[in-house]
């Protein structure tokens, strides 16, 4: 496929507070063009598994609440969008929450085409979920442009009874050249610095040449980079709880 067009940018104009769930704007061929308040507007994808907390860790972060002890699958897809500054700059995700079962497979990929971003989520406790990566990878490398941003994120690692090793996760990511986060929508951990790395990366596609991207590495490069400096200090600064609330959504 060819590669995803340089994001458009909209001028700046007043403050702007993060927006509840809206309905989805037009889409333009390749890529979602800005709002008049946001530097950049761009399209987030969160995919994985049905159960590894897709939908809780959307909800961390738009709402920074944590849904407990609740059990309802997406159906199909399910839109929300927040606003993340940037360094004095604006930019809107617009974040589609995909179901994970088979049977909607079909409609989840018409949405791959003009993401900029892609979050691919698997369980730290649940294996299954984890082999399944890979699956999800080359469906990622068949739907998706080139040039899209993809984070393989082990989310619940907040959970004791993990089967899947950070390392493991980390030399899953190395093998497929994608960025690699643990993450808990539970805690929070690592969550808001997902989100935020993507929007800085995407900021970055938008006022950087064809040729400085491809000298430099890009988005994914600068995301890596961030999450690279900022993640270990979340970390360190973090108290995981010993107890696991399971959040199957």
């Amino acid at each position: 496929m060819e590669p995803l067009s340089p994001l458009q940018r909209s001028p700046r104009s007043g403050s702007v507070r993060s927006s509840p769930a809206e309905k989805a704007p037009g889409q333009q061929s390749g890529i979602l063009v800005g709002l008049p308040q946001c530097s950049v507007t761009a399209k987030v994808l969160l995919l994985g598994d049905c159960g590894v907390g897709k939908t809780c860790l959307l909800v961390r972060f738009q709402d920074g609440r944590f849904l407990y002890g609740c059990y309802i699958s997406t159906v199909g897809v399910d839109f929300r969008s927040k606003i993340v500054t940037v360094d004095e700059e604006m930019v809107k995700l617009q974040i589609w929450d995909t179901a994970g079962q088979e049977r909607f497979r079909s409609v989840t990929h018409a949405y791959y085409r003009d993401a900029h971003a892609l979050l691919l989520l698997y369980d730290v406790t649940n294996k299954t979920s984890f082999d399944n990566i890979r699956a999800w990878l080359g469906e990622i490398r068949e739907y998706a442009q080139d040039d899209v941003v993809i984070l393989l994120l082990g989310n619940k690692a907040d959970c004791e009874n993990r089967k899947i090793r950070r390392e493991e996760g980390e030399r899953l990511a190395r093998e497929y050249n994608v960025i690699f986060l643990e993450t808990s929508a539970k805690s929070g951990l690592n969550v808001d610095l997902a989100f935020t790395a993507v929007a800085r990366g995407l900021l970055a596609r938008s006022t950087s040449s064809p040729e400085s991207r491809k000298e430099y590495g890009g988005a994914p490069f600068i995301v890596h980079e961030y999450i690279k400096e900022h993640s270990q200090k979340v970390t360190e600064n973090s108290t995981q709880s010993s107890a696991c609330m399971n959040c199957n959504i």
